[in-house]
């Protein structure tokens, strides 16, 4: 967005635009482009009109504050969920922070929910049209327009321990999102930086759930934080802020919706031993996967892998557990194409639900191949196994 553009739709002809593309029932319509410009810049109805467009996905994965917020595309992509960021703050907060200098702000989604607990934030953002919406979107703080790495060392002066950073390196380049180090920015030797920054200052830096492991500092709590049935991001922290963790480690996190609290599992564990496939199978959360905290989410109980490095759960009896979706397994066929399209067929299934792990199999296309047709439903979950590649009829145990 040009920075002009940006003034201009905060200012109080912005408002009036907004509410005149808010008005239309098709934001995204070649007439309600025309219906706007007829009155009003070319370059301000375009902008008003997006944040309409905008309008409901924010709404949906922010919450309410995104409806006095503005957006960019980009921003809105990469800005982290509401639940996610409430629960953040919370932690700062129950951890006695009381100041937060958020270190590339973007459009200000951590940091409002900051705000909206009470905290002190100063915010930093380099992209001059993003400081312009933050500014607006973050009523009460202090927001700066320029470079992190230039302003953190006068902004962190006479810092303690009521003090924390916030930091989400940007990881996108002109070729898209990058997981090479030298692509971050605010550069990742900046980023290690802060997290040791020492005097009792916290640290807290969101990633994304694709980082690689190997890049993750040892010194650190890590923080595979997942919501609903996905993995959102890992997050490091340094610091006394850390949930519930006084020493490094991997812990993951499964966020509810308001005001549900989070729960946790400690990681770290050393990979299960496989074994063969019994009567039920469990899918474990992506922040489990990550967190290495597999024994954990079976809650003790014995379990087992089909093969070295597939993450199903395999076990004589089900384990519940809000952490896993589990499965009894009906039927154990060959992973060949003709006798599942045999089975499909003789079972008259219509709605075909196919899972997978550890094979290069295509779900979707092969759910077109075996041609499903009929009133049944099944699941069919492809693994590898010690006898070779299977594909287990699973039925799906709820409650």
């Amino acid at each position: 967005m040009d920075p002009a553009v940006a003034r201009r739709l905060v200012s109080a002809e912005g408002a009036e635009a907004l509410a005149a593309a808010r008005a239309e029932r098709d934001p995204d319509a070649l007439s309600a482009a025309e219906r706007l410009r007829s009155w009003m810049p070319p370059e301000l109805a375009a902008a008003a009109l997006d944040q309409a467009s905008l309008r409901p996905t924010a709404l949906a994965k922010i919450g309410q504050d995104a409806d006095s917020m503005l957006w960019t595309r980009d921003g809105l992509e990469q800005a982290t969920r509401g639940p996610v960021s409430r629960w953040r703050a919370g932690q700062l907060a129950d951890a006695g922070v009381r100041r937060v200098i958020d270190l590339g702000c973007a459009c200000g989604a951590d940091a409002r929910a900051c705000l909206d607990l009470g905290l002190e934030v100063t915010a930093v953002e380099i992209d001059p049209a993003l400081a312009v919406l933050a500014r607006h979107n973050l009523p009460g703080a202090r927001v700066l327009e320029g470079d992190a790495e230039e302003l953190a060392a006068d902004l962190l002066a006479g810092a303690g321990p009521d003090t924390a950073i916030l930091l989400d390196p940007a990881r996108r380049t002109g070729r898209g999102r990058s997981w090479r180090v030298e692509d971050i920015r605010p550069a990742w030797d900046f980023v290690m930086d802060m997290t040791a920054v020492g005097r009792g200052v916290s640290t807290v830096v969101k990633l994304g759930p694709g980082v690689p492991r190997e890049i993750l500092p040892e010194a650190v709590a890590v923080t595979w934080v997942g919501h609903r049935h996905d993995l959102v991001e890992a997050t490091l922290w340094a610091g006394p802020a850390a949930p519930g963790r006084t020493r490094p480690g991997h812990t993951a996190i499964l966020v509810g919706e308001t005001p549900e609290p989070a729960i946790a599992l400690p990681g770290g564990e050393t990979e299960l031993g496989t074994g063969p496939v019994g009567e039920f199978l469990a899918e474990p959360h992506p922040a489990v996967i990550r967190a290495r905290a597999m024994r954990a989410a079976a809650g003790g109980r014995p379990v087992h892998l089909p093969a070295p490095g597939v993450a199903y759960l395999l076990a004589a009896t089900p384990t519940p557990s809000p952490w896993l979706t589990c499965f009894r397994v009906i039927e154990e066929l060959p992973l060949q194409e003709r006798a599942l399209r045999t089975w499909v067929r003789q079972h008259r299934v219509g709605r075909l639900e196919i899972k997978k792990r550890g094979v290069d199999v295509d779900p979707a296309a092969l759910r077109r191949r075996l041609r499903p047709s009929g009133r049944g439903a099944a699941t069919l979950i492809l693994t590898p196994t010690g006898h070779g590649a299977r594909a287990l009829v699973a039925e799906r145990i709820t409650g």
